[in-house]
């Protein structure tokens, strides 16, 4: 099974494609500057105690107060709040070693008891701002970094449920436990399996560094200041799967190379030469097939292989996944077989569908009748191991006797959305354009005048795939007869994300020529 991962730089951040045996299954779309990213930690000021919910509102500089419940204080809430005194009278400057622990507080207690309004406390996002809702937050503060994560405030050495060798999990706990630093907590992740004492005192050493920078900044911090920010999404998408099934990461810009490289050589040295820029004419979510895999996977249906589909709606509460069997019911022997065989289809597409948009919260899937018990238990283990590898935590449940399954998977940022209708280029959604026939001849005066009237020179056309091959097939191509005609090559990009009667010229620099009417 192969591994890529395909970033595309753009102008406002990066998109990022996680192919797996060149599927599509996971698309993150990151922003520069984005706030309130799960896992950054922020200094926050308590807005209202609101002892109905047990739980306070926090002003964190976004439109609506984040949310946080006394569960999510965490045992050492007593001493974060004494530390945090302590920081900013500037009495104590990070260093935990010397610090004496509070007792943990009452897990049955009341907020008002730990929160008074106005209080400042850090605070850590453990849910992104979702529709009206703001962020959800947490005061049991983690660092999470490629083998273990960071808890301060405590002293705990816990191992990964998922090393099951009873050798390693004691292994891995006396070496951290030797390591770390006093009133420091410490997870040690599944992927620190086998791996050397001298890496994970790196990674520790690391976490710790950042811990102490990030307090540094509380002393003189103003409610909502950035304390400490999780990694941009590129990089801890590779300290989360970075590992020797990755074949390939391919970036298409040569500073994000350079900065990718220099991450990957930290974290993994073996695997840097893996990091690869991309010089290619075609965009590189072109060349890779990645734009027409996003089209195909985000619509309201999606088509599977053998022949059945899915309709995917959203609601506020909800996500209803209908599954049908479409042409299939043609192939089969029996009513019986057609359902098993789409339900087992659905079920692997639905799971890389959840991971791909991110959906969260309850999905109910109707899945194709069946009438043997053991056919359904099938179809509920088939979707169970089609999930093992989502990162978010997720519950499945048996079908009901209406061939109804529930999901509950893990919501901590919004669901990826990505319109896949297209509004008309020419007409503007009124359903009316002009002549179709006449873009070439549009094209070509247009292209005369920038070569004619402004001398532009290595002219670069972007058009629809469509609009490409009608220019280019051939031996004497329309391209061929302007070559002659105006003693210049234009040379041309496909672009499936534009309209098919959609085009665009590009000086020398990649730069897009503004064209007047």
């Amino acid at each position: 099974m192969s591994n890529e991962l395909i970033i595309s730089a753009t102008q406002d951040g990066s998109r990022i494609a996680l192919l797996r045996d060149k599927t599509l299954v996971e698309f993150h779309n990151e922003e520069e500057g984005s706030k309130f990213v799960v896992g950054d930690i922020y200094l926050g000021t308590v807005k209202k105690v609101v002892q109905g919910l047990n739980a306070a509102f926090i002003e964190l500089g976004y439109d609506k107060d984040a949310f946080l419940h006394y569960l999510d204080l965490g045992p050492q809430f007593g001493s974060l709040t004494k530390f945090t005194k302590l920081v900013r009278a500037k009495k104590i400057f990070g260093k935990l070693e010397k610090f004496t622990l509070e007792q943990d507080i009452d897990k049955h207690g009341k907020i008002a008891t730990q929160l008074t309004k106005g209080q400042i406390i850090p605070v850590q996002i453990v849910k992104e701002p979702i529709s009206t809702k703001g962020p959800r937050l947490s005061c049991e503060l983690s660092l999470a970094g490629r083998y273990l994560v960071m808890v301060p405030f405590s002293n705990t050495v816990s191992v990964s449920k998922k090393i099951t060798s009873s050798e390693e999990r004691k292994r891995l706990q006396r070496l951290i436990t030797s390591i770390k630093p006093a009133n420091f907590g410490v997870i040690i992740r599944t992927v620190a399996e086998g791996v050397e004492v001298a890496e994970l005192d790196k990674d520790l050493r690391n976490l710790v560094k950042t811990w102490e920078d990030g307090i540094a900044k509380l002393a003189e911090a103003q409610t909502a200041d950035k304390l400490i920010g999780e990694l941009n999404k590129t990089s801890s998408i590779l300290r989360d799967l970075l590992n020797e099934s990755f074949d390939n990461i391919h970036v298409d810009d040569k500073k994000l190379y350079d900065e990718i490289r220099a991450y990957v050589r930290n974290i993994s040295p073996d695997l840097e030469n893996i990091v690869k820029l991309y010089t290619g004419r075609a965009k590189i979510f072109e060349h890779y097939g990645i734009e027409k895999q996003i089209k195909s996977a985000f619509g309201t249906t999606v088509s599977l292989k053998g022949g059945g589909y899915l309709i995917v709606e959203h609601t506020e509460a909800l996500h209803v996944v209908d599954v049908n069997s479409g042409n299939k019911s043609n192939r089969e022997e029996s009513q019986e077989n057609t359902a098993i065989s789409v339900n087992v289809e659905a079920a692997k597409e639905i799971a890389r569908q959840l991971r791909l948009r991110d959906m969260g919260g309850i999905i109910v899937i109707d899945f194709i009748d069946m009438r043997n018990p053991e056919h359904k238990r099938m179809i509920y283990q088939a979707m169970k191991d089609a999930m093992k590898d989502d990162k978010a935590k997720h519950t499945v449940l048996p079908l009901s006797k209406f061939g109804i399954m529930q999901i509950t998977r893990e919501r901590v940022r919004p669901q990826m959305n990505i319109v896949t209708k297209e509004l008309c280029p020419t007409c503007n959604g009124t359903g009316k354009i002009t002549a179709s026939i006449l873009v070439s001849d549009l094209i070509e005066k247009t292209l005369e005048d920038l070569l004619s009237k402004q001398n532009e020179k290595n002219l670069v056309l972007a058009l629809h795939p469509y609009l490409h091959a009608y220019f280019t097939k051939g031996v004497f191509s329309q391209r061929v007869k302007w070559f002659f005609k105006y003693k210049s090559w234009v040379r041309m990009e496909k672009d499936s994300s534009m309209g098919m009667t959609e085009f665009k010229f590009l000086n020398k620099e990649g730069e897009e020529i503004q064209l007047t009417a």
